[in-house]
């Protein structure tokens, strides 16, 4: 038995031979790299213009629209939204000079958005279990019926909201702007559903034959299984209920209901004589919008992990 002895030739031949073979990127990987590109850039420019924006000065933006950087750049326009500046201080400076009341809009925000979590994330999950756990007739007919209402366009439904929530005295209250969206929603439950389904009926059977009730077990074996899916579903539910604008517009008639998306909108209304607020209005919208982003960026893994899992990628 003859052995051939190794090299350095031989080794770089080896190395150099294994390098002329590995797979160079084709041109779809080109072409999905590009356009992965374009996406983000349309993505993010609009941030980057408002960001830009909001560290113009009111004054000076006009004459250097063109400009890529802030023009004049200065805090002005975060101080007037934070009420940091006097009425003739935001005069001088491009705004209205009258007072926004941010704070107490955030504030409705948080609690509207956290109200249509807390209920509607609870009531689908208490519907999903329902649908996918619990053996009654009609069960498959009612859910499909249910799941219908993904068809119905929101918008659809603002009137008959909008009736119910006059009849119970709650008009231009936040709990009034919360109530609609409280209870479960079609997407949640199916969303929740799916991943309910997948859990093993051994599991809750063992743990009835512990002594454990159905409520127990919805309690204390189902939902601290699905800890991931609703934390995803609670996620999406509270950036949308962040960002809803036309129902609490309908319902707020003043600053102790009114959310930040409809205060953006008293900001835009609040334009002094010379013309909008760009500045102080694009650093409002700035702040509205970076905790959303911030959580979003955040999640955005455990959302696609939730989502892949859950069957309906």
């Amino acid at each position: 038995m003859t052995t051939t002895p190794i090299t350095e030739d031989s080794v770089n031949e080896t190395e150099t031979g294994n390098s002329s073979r590995k797979p160079r990127p084709g041109w779809g990987r080109i072409a999905a790299w590009a356009v992965m590109i374009i996406i983000m850039i349309a993505t993010l420019f609009p941030f980057y213009w408002m960001l830009r924006t909001a560290l113009s000065s009111n004054n000076a933006l006009y004459s250097g629209a063109s400009s890529w950087l802030p023009v004049d750049a200065n805090l002005g326009g975060f101080a007037r939204v934070f009420g940091m500046q006097t009425g003739e201080e935001a005069i001088a400076a491009g705004g209205a000079g009258q007072p926004v009341n941010f704070w107490r809009y955030l504030l409705n925000s948080v609690i509207v958005a956290t109200l249509v979590t807390v209920g509607q994330v609870f009531f689908s999950a208490c519907a999903a279990y329902a649908f996918s756990r619990l053996k009654w007739p009609g069960r498959n007919t009612v859910y499909g019926l249910f799941l219908a209402g993904l068809m119905v366009p929101t918008i659809f439904t603002f009137l008959p909201n909008f009736v119910l929530i006059k009849e119970l005295g709650l008009i231009d209250t936040v709990f009034g702007i919360a109530l609609p969206t409280m209870l479960m929603t079609p997407f949640a439950v199916f969303f929740l559903r799916q991943f309910f389904m997948n859990i093993p009926l051994e599991l809750e059977e063992a743990a009835l034959l512990d002594g454990s009730g159905k409520l127990g077990n919805f309690f204390r074996l189902i939902l601290p299984m699905a800890s991931a899916p609703i934390a995803t579903i609670s996620l999406l539910t509270y950036i949308g209920a962040w960002n809803d604008y036309f129902w609490p517009l309908m319902v707020s008639y003043s600053d102790n209901s009114r959310v930040l998306t409809v205060g953006l909108g008293v900001f835009r209304s609040q334009a002094p004589q010379m013309g909008p607020d760009w500045s102080g209005l694009m650093a409002a919208t700035l702040v509205a919008a970076l905790p959303m982003l911030i959580l979003f960026a955040l999640s955005a893994k455990r959302i696609v992990n939730s989502i892949g899992f859950s069957g309906i990628k």
